[in-house]
């Protein structure tokens, strides 16, 4: 592909940097930003340089957050006796869009996977216990994707687990064995989430 302007290619490549998003897609969005009246473009930089600059984890569940407590966590409405555990934000994203469930969250960062170099220590599991551990907390659910490293991790939480005195839940198997839990549809996510199972 062939730019008779720098700016553009510059712009074109960082487009097509992102996941998803190939020359032809990136050189449509940079040529529209560049239709658009100058302000327009300037609010997308900055929105996007601001958000990288200040986006934070949440110190207590993990979660993306503007602040060093997430929305989520900050909401009293909310049931302060559930944990749902998953492997990434998106995995919040996904079943706070179910909107069947109203406790709190706990993002590990992914799962075990000894083939990928990623144990136990490269993951937020000690902080998990350590919320475990609080009278508050009365069930700990696996929303963790049922693939076999999936089952791995689920496996290594509960023996942390024995002997606090919580229930543990797996969600059910609504969403099929090696399937993503960020792509299951919104209503089988939801009823996996209502009909969970007790693991201990």
């Amino acid at each position: 592909m062939e730019f008779s302007s720098k700016l553009i290619e510059e712009a074109v490549n960082s487009f097509a940097s992102l996941p998803g998003i190939g020359k032809k897609t990136a050189l449509r969005l940079v040529l529209h930003l560049v239709q658009r009246p100058t302000e327009d473009s300037v609010h997308f930089a900055r929105s996007i340089a601001s958000m990288r600059e200040n986006i934070q984890h949440c110190t207590t569940c993990g979660n993306l957050s503007d602040d060093h407590i997430c929305s989520i966590c900050r909401d009293e409405r909310r049931d302060q006796s559930m944990i749902c555990v998953v492997e990434s934000i998106r995995d919040v994203m996904a079943i706070e869009d179910t909107r069947q469930f109203r406790g709190l969250y706990h993002v590990l960062g992914g799962i075990i996977q000894p083939v990928e170099g990623i144990g136990p220590a490269d993951l937020n599991i000690d902080t998990l216990v350590e919320r475990a551990r609080k009278p508050e907390c009365r069930e700990i659910i696996m929303a963790i994707s049922p693939t076999i490293e999936g089952d791995t991790t689920i496996f290594y939480i509960n023996k942390l687990l024995n002997g606090i005195d919580v229930s543990v839940s797996n969600i059910a198997r609504g969403v099929s064995f090696g399937g993503e839990l960020e792509y299951a549809d919104e209503v089988t996510l939801g009823r996996s989430i209502v009909a969970r199972t007790q693991v201990h």
